[in-house]
């Protein structure tokens, strides 16, 4: 049931599995314009799953990334470190192993604060206050990167 499959991912580019408002999504969708990686969106209704997105997503969630030679990657952070260290042009993740796990770890935090919520936001099913005073600084954080 649900929309039908798109055909094979075209060479030279990449296909995002995605969700607008997924911020999980989100995440890789930010990656990809960081590099400036040539890729389509595909966005998945989440509601009513189509049943080829289970075939290549099993668990059915989003983000999930598909190479023009047929591979599949999933999970937000999975995707993301892929596709740092699959495409050229300036490295997101730090290059120091020390630096890169405090970063991971921060993340982790956050990551684990959701889960124990099973929400989307921290302030749990929709948007509210303190997704909002986070947002700012979460927002900037790329930019410290790109002013050094």
């Amino acid at each position: 049931s649900g929309s039908p499959a798109p055909g094979p991912v075209p060479e030279g580019l990449i296909r995002l599995y995605s969700m607008r408002f997924c911020p999980y999504a989100e995440r890789a969708r930010l990656v990809l314009a960081a590099k400036g990686i040539k890729h389509e969106v595909v966005n998945i209704n989440l509601m009513d799953k189509p049943e080829w997105f289970l075939e290549k997503s099993p668990l059915g969630l989003v983000p999930c990334l598909e190479t023009s030679d047929g591979k599949i990657i999933h999970d937000s952070v999975s995707v993301c470190d892929y596709l740092d260290e699959a495409y050229p042009g300036k490295k997101l993740n730090p290059e120091d192993p020390y630096e890169k796990a405090q970063q991971k770890s921060l993340l982790e935090c956050f990551n684990k604060d959701l889960a124990n919520k099973n929400t989307s936001y921290f302030g749990g099913e929709s948007v509210s206050m303190i997704d909002y005073m986070m947002w700012p600084w979460f927002e900037r954080f790329i930019m410290f990167d790109v002013i050094e």
